[in-house]
């Protein structure tokens, strides 16, 4: 697809250096400080953004195409949902019309990845012979491989699927009808999640990690500096399939390791599902807090109640 990849978001939050150093500890790289400090991943690059907003939220968020052909053909869609663009050689830039993020198209490189495949014994089969499995041999710090996904909550799921499907492009993977669309902009099973809200809000941002045992060892690491940092996990999602562990930082934003996600590279083999809402949310593992579902901070958002910074 001309679309291949989610490029970086921005995000705001009352109290920026402690989020800051919250990310710092849940293994992306600083590559920028000051007021909008900037994080990359071990592939991605550059991909996180932060700056200072009196409550958290979505500012921006960045989507990659493969040439001009891809921006002309997009801001036609924009322009047939009457949505003003910014446009420049490489890039175009518009609003999302119901919660006021800023998504900006450019022209990018593809993500290369490349890495060994962790192996694991199963019944007569042994991949690792002779040998501990090295999830307990790795000693270093996780560090997340790329941005995976962003999860919006909307008041209004439908207008802004259409946004990102008939204005930009994206795809439908699955969805939970009246609640939730799945959307991809790669060969990921989804890089943007939409769900219907009380109010636009950021729910979470997912960070893919090798396999379940990074998952494990990031998600340890996190709580062994801080236990409250916990929201949710391990588990394994239905829709999508990946591993999951939800943590919160400090400005009440989620942020996930995940691994092992479906992934669609050829559109003509996957069809869509359809699921209620109980059956999309997870497959095994422990019940979602209902802080989960509905975080605690929800009702000082829509008030308008100033948070910590």
């Amino acid at each position: 697809m001309a679309l291949h990849r989610l490029t970086s978001i921005t995000v705001g939050v009352p109290n920026v250096e402690e989020t800051a150093a919250y990310y710092t500890d849940f293994g992306l790289t600083p590559v920028g400080g000051g007021s909008r400090p900037a994080f990359a991943t071990a592939d991605g690059g550059e991909q996180f953004k932060l700056a200072h907003a009196p409550q958290r939220r979505l500012l921006e968020i960045g989507i990659g195409v493969e040439d001009p052909d891809d921006l002309d053909r997009i801001e036609r869609q924009l322009g047939a949902l009457d949505l003003g663009v910014e446009r420049t050689a490489d890039a175009l830039v518009t609003e999302e019309p119901i919660a006021g993020f800023r998504a900006v198209v450019s022209i990018a490189p593809r993500i290369v990845q490349e890495s060994e495949p962790t192996p694991y014994n199963g019944p007569g089969r042994i991949e690792r012979a002779g040998t501990r499995a090295p999830g307990i041999l790795r000693e270093g710090p996780v560090a997340p491989r790329k941005l995976g996904h962003v999860v919006i909550g909307s008041t209004d799921q439908e207008a802004t699927q259409r946004f990102f499907t008939d204005g930009i492009g994206l795809k439908v993977s699955d969805t939970v009808p009246g609640l939730a669309a799945f959307m991809r902009c790669s060969t990921d099973h989804h890089n943007v999640l939409v769900q219907q809200a009380p109010l636009n809000f950021l729910h979470h941002t997912s960070w893919q990690v090798d396999d379940v045992d990074e998952i494990g060892r990031g998600a340890t690491a996190m709580l062994e500096k801080d236990p409250g940092r916990h929201v949710w996990g391990l588990g394994r999602h239905h829709v999508g399939s990946n591993f999951f562990w939800y943590l919160k930082d400090p400005a009440g934003n989620f942020s996930e390791y995940y691994s092992d996600i479906d992934c669609i590279v050829d559109d003509a083999l996957w069809e869509p599902g359809v699921w209620d809402g109980a059956k999309s949310l997870f497959n095994w593992g422990p019940p979602p807090p209902p802080s989960f579902l509905a975080p605690e901070d929800l009702g000082a958002l829509m008030t308008g109640a100033h948070q910590p910074g």
